[in-house]
């Protein structure tokens, strides 16, 4: 049964038996993965994942149900599934979003030309890059992790009041982690990248960064343990704003999860500090022009010139505080409850230079990446003990990279501590809340400890 007539016959079954609002979400996600090691396929992926949730609200009690299957047993099991289950659910009834006067972006993110770039060019190109890799350097001893993956995600959402909505989004990651040995020593680092445009993708200029990367850790030194003036670079400091991302949910403050709990329209950083969050990136992974509970999308401010001026809200959240949602309800897949999180969210860029933020700095730290965020990190008091990688600097200028560090602070107070900040805006590839970003940030000063 197709999409359409499925959803016709739900909301007319359900109607019959008595649900005043009926809502359903549907999901497609389309994955492809490929490694390789020394031009040999290491490992193939393939799947395609769709699924439908609904939402009812049968005696003045909302419940839930979902399948992978559209035919008429599976309407028939759905909305018996809310009827059994909207009773036990504790809680306030959520409401549904009817659309009515919302006004909605018409962006489509969706890439065709990406979708129609074939598994053997990508593993074609894959190759190629590996090729020169090795090619590039005789201190490279092998690629530990070589990978193409790309993935799109189509939604729609519809309920019986004529709300109708449809996103899509698209994109692809290469991604190596290079090994090179000089004498004794042995380093490793980590390339990434996330496009939509497959035929802007230069082999030559991967390979290249992807080695240097590693072969900048060679040759590293301990330094005296400190406080150190520190440029967190622009991957590590998007991976600490991931991690306590969590902090700017209503949802966490509501909960007295967050230690910005009554914090609204206060300073919490440095002027320096604008924080946003834009649904409309073109390259974004998570952009979309409406929530999961569609509620249009618009940017946001979190923080303004150091200052708080809002949370990210869904309807709940926002009806607990008396305010509007912010198009940030949010469910990992169909499968999912409503959640809270952020789309496309960055520390928003200055014109200046990344070499400038070091540039005058009489002794400091650069931290390239950072370690154990999930173990070393608490995300409700903004404490952190994290394992990291970097560069000594003496007099403005890079002297080498460091032994591995350990950097102890607290997020909150590194957020007053941020003296400057760069042009150099990259996202984290490896956030589970959003698409977070930040270009790179000059602290005041961090404890580091050398291992």
């Amino acid at each position: 049964m197709d999409l359409t007539t499925f959803r016709k016959q739900l909301f007319t079954e359900g109607e019959k038996l008595g649900f005043t609002d009926l809502e359903l979400y549907y999901e497609k996600q389309e994955k492809f993965s490929v490694k390789i090691f020394k031009g040999e396929i290491d490992g193939y992926e393939s799947s395609t994942v769709n699924g439908v949730s609904v939402r009812g609200l049968y005696n003045g009690q909302m419940g839930y149900a979902y399948t992978e299957k559209l035919d008429e047993d599976s309407i028939a099991f759905l909305l018996k599934s809310i009827q059994e289950n909207a009773p036990l659910l504790e809680g306030e009834p959520e409401e549904l979003f009817t659309g009515e006067g919302a006004d909605y972006q018409k962006t489509d993110y969706y890439s065709t030309a990406l979708q129609h770039v074939t598994a053997e060019e990508k593993i074609a190109f894959l190759k190629e890059v590996e090729k020169k890799i090795y090619a590039y350097d005789p201190r490279v001893s092998q690629t530990d992790y070589a990978a193409i993956q790309d993935e799109s995600i189509e939604k729609g959402l519809f309920n019986n009041k004529g709300l109708t909505l449809h996103d899509r989004n698209n994109f692809l990651s290469v991604i190596f982690s290079v090994v090179v040995k000089e004498g004794e020593e042995i380093k490793s680092d980590l390339y990434f990248k996330i496009t939509k445009d497959f035929a802007a993708l230069d082999a030559e200029k991967i390979a290249k960064e992807a080695v240097e990367k590693s072969l900048s850790q060679l040759g590293e030194q301990a330094y005296p343990n400190k406080n150190y003036p520190v440029i967190l670079k622009n991957t590590a400091a998007a991976s600490l704003v991931a991690t306590f991302a969590s902090s700017f949910s209503a949802e966490a403050v509501q909960k007295g999860e967050s230690r910005l709990k009554g914090k609204l329209d206060e300073k919490i950083a440095s002027k320096q500090v604008t924080l946003l969050d834009n649904p409309f990136l073109p390259e974004g992974t998570h952009s979309g022009n409406f929530d999961s509970e569609g509620v249009p999308t618009n940017e946001l401010n979190l923080v303004e010139n150091g200052k708080l001026v809002s949370f990210f809200h869904n309807l709940k959240t926002a009806k607990k505080d008396g305010v509007n949602s912010t198009g940030h309800g949010y469910k990992s897949s169909y499968k999912e409850t409503i959640g809270v999180s952020p789309s496309n969210l960055y520390v928003v860029p200055t014109e200046k230079m990344y070499e400038a933020l070091y540039g005058n700095l009489e002794e400091g730290i650069i931290i390239t990446d950072l370690a154990g965020l999930h173990s070393g990190a608490d995300p409700i008091s903004g404490d952190f003990s994290l394992a990291a990688n970097g560069f000594y600097v003496k007099n403005g200028k890079i002297i080498g990279p460091t032994t591995l560090m350990t950097v102890a602070g607290n997020f909150f107070e590194v957020l007053q501590d941020i003296e400057e900040v760069g042009a150099d805006l990259e996202f984290s590839p490896m956030s589970s809340s959003g698409y977070i970003g930040s270009p790179s940030l000059k602290l005041k000063g961090l404890a580091v400890t050398f291992d």
